[in-house]
């Protein structure tokens, strides 16, 4: 959606002129699944797809929510709190004006015309950009100072208690603190982060959609947390440490085979051997060595599949024929599994190349097509100029 496009479908439906346009980013995680809650640290990065808002002040106090994407509104008039309604898209909006009243802050009345790229349910944080975009748009219209790091908390907060669900803090702090050609490294627990170069150069950060229901991801997620809790109580007889990520893979090499239980022992493996790539990913993009990072990956996702087992025929099948393709120099899952998207690391020159071959081979093979695109590293949450 272009700005000019987004204007003129705003002036349709409200009949004035937007005061404010803004945009948020989606977010992938480069590397380091599954490791936020076993106390490590993820590498995500704001990409350049994203949501747009076209808003403007109204007299009425109504908070009217819009959206091209979804064919649902709201007109709410201005009260003290609100609470969810149903599982509809304006409930991430809603939640944030909702937050902002509890802090105490005055608002009025607002026209909200959102538009956005990301595909819902992809894993690439579509709900955490519209909840830190409508923050940043808030502090923005009435004059409210707000660090983009508590932006990203207040989004968390409206995830775990608004809407319902127990997400961590790393795809509100990526789409709010993202930087161009930069990844961030971030401790999900301490909030500690820097920032790394991605310069790709010839290479382009492939985003691929498997298009598959993301159903068991609840259930299984709730499974694995509890799986590395057990593993980490086994462990913890032996070594005093207080998270999985305490543990070098030495040390766990050592120590494995008190983990009866050759499930929780992959598991545990999993996430010590992903905590380690991340290190190593953090050497690799510090010496701009894509070549390395690309192995990294690619070591990943076999684990993912193979250690966590949370890939999946899906993204398995993207990963194989990314692998395969001489172009290609990494490639893995990203998010939670069992669906979404994977990445890649693709030769700009051959990209269309290996779109098109994604596309036949997959569909053959799973039964429909995937979506591909491409992304880059790109700025957090902002204002926009038409």
């Amino acid at each position: 959606m272009k700005t000019a496009q987004l204007k003129q479908e705003f002036r349709k439906r409200f009949q004035c002129e937007p005061e404010h346009l803004f945009f948020c980013p989606g977010r992938v995680n480069l590397i380091g699944e599954h490791l936020d809650y076993n106390g490590g640290s993820v590498l995500p990065c704001a990409i350049s797809s994203g949501t747009c808002l076209a808003v403007g002040r109204n007299k009425e106090k109504i908070f009217r929510f819009q959206c091209l994407d979804f064919s649902e509104t709201a007109a709410l008039h201005l009260q003290e709190s609100y609470s969810k309604t149903g599982t509809q898209w304006f409930n991430y909006p809603l939640g944030v004006i909702n937050e902002f009243l509890a802090m105490g802050h005055n608002l009025s009345g607002l026209d909200l015309l959102f538009s956005g790229n990301l595909p819902v349910g992809a894993g690439l944080s579509s709900s955490a950009s519209i909840e830190v975009l409508t923050a940043f748009a808030l502090s923005s219209i009435f004059g409210i100072d707000m660090e983009r790091k508590e932006m990203a908390l207040l989004g968390k907060q409206v995830e775990n208690k608004f809407i319902g669900v127990n997400c961590g803090i790393m795809d509100q702090f990526a789409v709010a603190m993202g930087k161009e050609n930069q990844a961030i490294l971030l401790n999900c627990d301490t909030l500690e982060y820097e920032y790394l170069p991605f310069n790709t150069g010839d290479y382009v950060l492939a985003i691929i959609n498997s298009n598959k229901q993301r159903s068991l991801v609840d259930s299984k997620y709730n499974e694995r947390f509890t799986e590395c809790g057990e593993a980490l109580s086994i462990l913890k007889r032996k070594l005093d440490v207080n998270t999985l990520c305490d543990i070098d893979q030495a040390t766990f090499e050592l120590y494995e085979n008190e983990i009866k239980d050759s499930v929780l022992r992959k598991r545990a493996r999993h996430v010590i051997s992903e905590n380690q790539r991340v290190k190593d990913a953090v050497l690799a993009l510090q010496m701009d060595d894509l070549l390395t990072f690309g192995k990294l990956m690619y070591a990943s996702h076999q684990s993912l599949d193979e250690d966590y087992e949370v890939a999946g025929a899906e993204l398995n099948t993207i990963v194989d024929i990314c692998k395969s393709y001489t172009g290609c120099i990494g490639a893995r899952m990203t998010g939670a599994g069992f669906g979404g998207c994977a990445i890649a690391l693709i030769k700009q020159s051959k990209f269309s190349a290996l779109q098109a071959e994604l596309a036949t081979v997959y569909e053959k093979k799973i039964g429909y097509a995937p979506e591909i695109f491409m992304a880059a590293a790109a700025a957090g949450v902002r204002e926009i100029n038409s």
